[in-house]
C-alpha cells in the first residue's frame, strides 16, 4: 500500500484478519480460473512475512543472555521472547512465551508457536533448526489438507527468497478443470496416498491446527475444512446414500410425466415432520428403475409392496398417492394384472376419502396452498391414469370417468414447482370457454384433461355399425374442436424456449391413440399383419376394405402424428411409460400399410417412419419391460412383412409399371430398413 495513505499499518510480523470485500477478487481457486493462483495473490508475500532484511526482534539479532540494550539510557529491560504465539500475534497482544501461553489457557486457544521470519536470509551454517522453521523452498504439506478459501482464507507457511515475493501456496492438488458438481471427485481432494515430494517438511497434523487456530481466533468457521484422515468431509459435497439417490432420481426422470406428488424440496420437509412412509418408499423404488443400484432394487420394491399391503399405514390421500405411483411402474414392468388390481383398490380408497370434492383440498391442506395444488393433481392425475391404461390396453372400463367430480383444475407445471399457486378455475369454464367469452388461459394439465374426457367419450359410445355411423362423427368432432380451440403456444408439445411440456404432449399422444382406436376399425388397412404384436393390448380383427377411405387416412395421419412425436428433440425417457404403448399403436398401423400389395414400392417415408418407433421402443426398453418386448414384436412383425414381401417379387407381375430403376431402388429401400432386424436374436424379436 503507498505510503501517507492514512490507513495504520499492523505491526510487521502479525497476522491481519482477511479483507472480506476483495476475497472474491483473490479467491485462490477460483472456478472460473482454472485453479490457478490469480496474480492478485501470487504478488503479495505471505501473511506474518517479510521482505526486511533486519528487524529488532528477529531472533538471530539478539543478544544470546536474553537483554536487549536500551540505546537511549542503557537501561536493560525485560528478556523478549523469541517468538510470540499465533494467538497472541494476531491480536497484536505481548506473548509470555511459554508453552501454552497465559493467555491462550486464560481464552482457551490452542497455542501455536511460528517463528517470525523477518530478515531472513537463508539457513545459517553451523546453527540449530527450529523445528517450527521451514527452509524458503519449502510449502505446505499440500497434499493432506484442503481448504476452500472463502471459509480460511488466511494461508500460511509460505517462504520467500532473496527477498522477492512468491506465490502463496495452494492447499490441496491443483484442478485442471473448473470444479463443479459433475467433474468434482473426492479422490481429487482426498488421495489415498500423498505422493513422496521433497516439500513435505511440515507434519499434516501441525498445518490443520494452524488453520483450524487462527479461523477460531479471528470468529472463521472453517466448515470445510479437509484433512486426509483426521477431518470430516466438507459438508457441502456429502455423499448421497441409496435413498437420497433414488428420490433425487424420482424427480429428474419421473415426476415430471405425473407431477402430482409434492415438489421436492416440500416433499422433503413434509416427510421429516409426517409419516409417509408408504410414499418415500415407493418413490425410492421408482427412482431406482432408472439409474444403478446394484442388487438393492428387489429390496426397496419388497419395501414398497410391504408398506403398500400394509392396512396399518394411514389411508390416506398419501397412500393413494404412493399407490397411483407403483401402478404406473407396474405396468411399465410388465405387471399389468398386479397394476389393474392395484388400480381398483386405488379407485375405491380415492373415493372414500372423498378425493373427488373440491373441499377435499382445502380440508387436507394445512393451509398450504402447494399442498392443495398436490390434492387437486392427484385426482386428475388418478382419472388419466384409469383412462390410459383403460385405452391402450382395452382391459378396464375407465370406471372414473362415471363418477361425479367437481375438484378444479391444476395450475401450470411452473407454477406448481415454484410454490406461486393462481386461484383455481373449474373444468365448467374450461368446457364453457367458447361460449362464455372466457379469456383467462388455462393450463396444459387442463388440456390433457380433456383430452382424457375424450377418451372416456369414445369408450362410453354405443357399438358404431359403419364408417358413416353418427356416433363416429360425433366423437370425431370432440377430437378436431379440441384441436382448432389451443391455444396458438399449445399446439406443440415443445414450448417457445424449446422446453417440453409434457403435460401437451400427452395430451396430444392421447388424441392421436383415441383417433386410431376410433377409425382402425372402419379403415381399409387389414390388421391380420402386425396380429403379433400383442404387448400392449389383444389383437383384434379389421378386415380390408375396398377402399382407400377417409378412415384409412385418419388413422394413417394419427399414426404418423405419434411418430412426429418422437422427433422432439428431449430424452424419450422424461415421457410417461404410457407412450410406449401409444408408439406400439402407431407402429401397427405402419406395419399394415407397409404389408398392402398396392402401397408404392419406394415409400421410404414409411420405412423411415417404422425405423423411428422401433428406435424409440428400444430407448425406452432401457427402464420399462414392456417397451423391450413391445420393441420385439415390432420387429418380428417387421421381419416376416419383409421376407413376405421378397417372396411376392420373385413373380414378375409384381413389378408390371415399374422401371428397372424403380425395382433396384425399392429393393435397397426394403433392405436397408430389415438390415439390422436380421442381427436380432430369436428371444429379442420375439419378446
Amino acid at each position: 500500500m503507498a505510503q501517507g495513505s492514512g490507513v495504520p499499518q499492523p505491526p510487521a510480523g502479525t497476522l491481519s484478519p482477511p479483507d472480506s470485500s476483495s476475497s472474491a477478487s483473490q479467491s485462490p481457486i477460483s472456478p472460473t480460473n482454472g485453479g490457478r493462483i490469480p496474480q492478485a495473490v501470487a504478488d503479495v508475500p505471505a501473511a506474518g512475512l517479510s521482505t526486511t532484511s533486519k528487524s529488532p526482534e528477529d531472533p538471530a539479532s539478539r543478544p544470546a543472555d536474553g537483554m536487549v540494550k536500551d540505546d537511549s539510557d542503557g537501561r536493560s529491560r525485560e528478556s523478549a521472547v523469541p517468538a510470540a504465539c499465533l494467538a497472541c500475534r494476531s491480536k497484536h497482544l505481548k506473548c509470555d512465551g511459554q508453552t501454552p501461553c497465559s493467555r491462550c489457557v486464560g481464552s482457551n486457544f490452542e497455542c501455536i508457536y511460528v517463528a517470525s521470519r523477518r530478515g531472513y536470509k537463508g539457513p545459517r551454517r553451523g546453527t540449530a533448526q527450529n523445528p517450527n522453521k521451514r527452509h524458503a523452498t519449502s510449502p505446505p504439506d499440500t497434499d493432506s489438507i484442503s481448504l476452500p478459501p472463502s471459509d480460511c482464507p488466511m494461508l500460511l507457511g509460505a517462504g520467500v527468497s532473496s527477498g522477492m515475493p512468491v506465490p502463496v501456496p495452494m492447499p490441496g492438488p491443483m484442478p485442471s478443470t473448473p470444479m463443479t458438481i459433475h467433474n468434482f471427485s473426492p479422490a481429487g481432494l482426498l488421495p489415498e496416498t500423498s505422493p513422496a515430494t521433497p516439500f513435505q517438511t511440515t507434519p499434516a497434523a501441525t498445518q490443520a491446527q494452524l488453520y483450524r487456530s487462527y479461523c477460531s481466533i479471528n470468529g472463521i468457521e472453517p466448515a470445510s475444512l479437509v484433512t486426509g484422515a483426521h477431518l470430516p468431509f466438507p459438508t457441502h459435497f456429502p455423499m448421497q446414500t441409496l435413498h437420497e439417490r433414488c428420490v433425487d432420481s424420482f424427480y429428474r426422470y419421473f415426476h415430471g410425466s405425473h407431477p402430482f406428488v409434492l415438489p421436492k424440496e416440500h416433499l422433503l420437509r413434509f416427510a421429516s415432520e409426517n409419516p409417509i412412509d408408504p410414499l418415500m418408499a415407493v418413490i425410492r423404488w421408482v427412482g431406482s428403475l432408472f439409474i444403478d443400484v446394484g442388487k438393492s432394487r428387489p429390496s426397496l420394491y419388497d419395501d414398497a409392496m410391504r408398506l403398500l399391503d400394509d392396512l396399518t399405514q394411514p389411508q390416506d390421500g398419501f397412500k393413494v398417492q404412493a399407490m397411483m405411483l407403483a401402478i404406473v411402474a407396474l405396468d411399465g414392468s410388465c405387471q399389468n394384472e398386479k397394476a389393474a388390481e392395484l388400480l381398483g383398490r386405488t379407485e375405491t380408497l380415492a373415493l372414500q376419502i372423498g378425493l373427488n370434492k373440491s373441499h377435499f383440498a382445502s380440508l387436507n391442506g394445512r393451509g398450504n396452498p402447494v399442498l392443495e395444488e398436490s390434492w387437486r393433481r392427484t385426482w386428475w392425475d388418478l382419472f388419466i391414469i384409469d383412462g390410459m391404461i383403460a385405452g391402450v390396453h382395452r382391459m378396464t372400463n375407465f370406471m372414473l370417468y362415471d363418477v361425479p367430480a367437481d375438484v378444479s383444475l391444476p395450475c401450470e407445471e411452473h407454477q406448481y414447482l415454484s410454490g406461486h399457486i393462481p386461484p383455481p378455475m373449474t373444468l365448467e369454464e374450461l368446457e364453457d370457454r367458447d361460449f362464455s367469452g372466457d379469456e383467462r388461459r388455462f393450463s396444459s394439465f387442463a388440456y390433457r384433461i380433456l383430452c382424457g374426457r375424450n377418451l372416456g367419450r369414445f369408450m362410453r359410445t354405443p357399438p358404431i355399425y359403419g364408417p358413416e355411423d353418427e356416433n363416429l362423427g360425433r366423437i370425431e368432432n370432440l377430437l378436431t374442436n379440441w384441436r382448432l380451440h389451443l391455444p396458438e403456444d399449445k399446439k406443440d408439445s415443445l414450448q417457445a424456449n424449446g422446453q417440453l411440456d409434457e403435460m401437451m404432449f400427452q395430451a396430444h399422444m392421447m388424441m392421436y391413440a383415441t383417433s386410431i382406436l376410433l377409425h382402425q376399425p372402419h379403415s381399409q388397412l387389414d390388421s391380420s399383419p402386425a396380429q403379433k404384436v400383442t404387448s400392449c393390448a389383444p389383437y383384434q380383427l379389421v378386415p380390408a376394405g375396398d377402399l382407400f377411405n377417409k378412415h384409412t387416412k385418419h388413422t394413417i395421419t394419427s399414426a404418423n402424428g405419434i411418430s412426429k412425436l418422437i422427433t422432439h428433440r428431449v430424452p424419450l425417457l422424461s415421457h410417461t411409460h404410457f407412450f410406449t404403448c401409444v408408439i406400439t399403436l402407431s407402429s401397427i398401423v405402419h406395419l399394415n400399410k407397409w404389408a398392402l400389395f398396392f402401397i408404392q414400392h419406394d415409400d421410404d417415408d414409411l420405412r423411415q417412419q417404422i425405423r423411428l418407433n422401433i428406435g424409440a421402443l428400444n430407448e425406452l426398453s432401457s427402464v420399462w419391460g414392456a417397451a423391450d418386448r413391445a420393441r420385439g414384436q415390432v420387429k418380428g412383425v417387421a421381419q416376416e412383412i419383409y421376407h413376405i414381401k421378397k417372396e411376392q417379387q420373385k413373380n414378375p407381375q409384381y413389378w408390371m409399371g415399374f422401371t428397372q430403376e424403380d425395382v433396384i431402388n425399392s429393393m435397397a429401400a426394403d433392405e436397408s430398413i430389415i438390415a439390422n432386424f436380421d442381427s436380432m436374436s430369436p428371444s429379442q424379436l420375439m419378446g
